[in-house]
């Protein structure tokens, strides 16, 4: 089981980007997938996730109306929109994934199995 995450760069305040969460070794649409951030000097938190079954998301308040995550089990990959970025978004985002069968996620990184290496996004004039 693995996740691999993409789609990181350098972007100016108020645009946006979109990350690419791949899975290998397992279908993503039976694993809840979380997605996490770690900014310089801080302690790594949640952003979003998406359920196993139904695929309904939540969010943390800080990206709540700007990101958008959404899974497309074709492509066996879960995606992360993020509009109207700003510099408090930088950090290295982690996706992850748990093996839980339900109609919620949660937020909370110990209920992860399986995490990504990071993508590192930037926003910065």
């Amino acid at each position: 089981v693995q996740v691999v995450e993409s789609g990181g760069g350098l972007v100016q305040p108020g645009n946006s980007l979109t990350l690419s969460c791949a899975a290998s070794g397992f279908q993503i649409n039976r694993y809840a997938i979380g997605w996490f951030r770690q900014a310089p000097g801080k302690e790594r938190e949640a952003v979003s996730c998406i359920s196993s079954r139904d695929g309904n998301p939540l969010y943390a308040d800080s990206v709540k109306g700007r990101f958008t995550v959404s899974r497309d089990s074709a492509k066996n990959t879960v995606n992360l929109q993020m509009n109207g970025l700003k510099p408090e978004d930088t950090a290295v985002y982690y996706c992850a994934a748990e093996n839980y069968w339900f109609t919620k996620c949660d937020l909370l990184e110990d209920e992860y199995d399986y995490w990504g290496q990071g993508t590192r996004v930037t926003v910065s004039s």
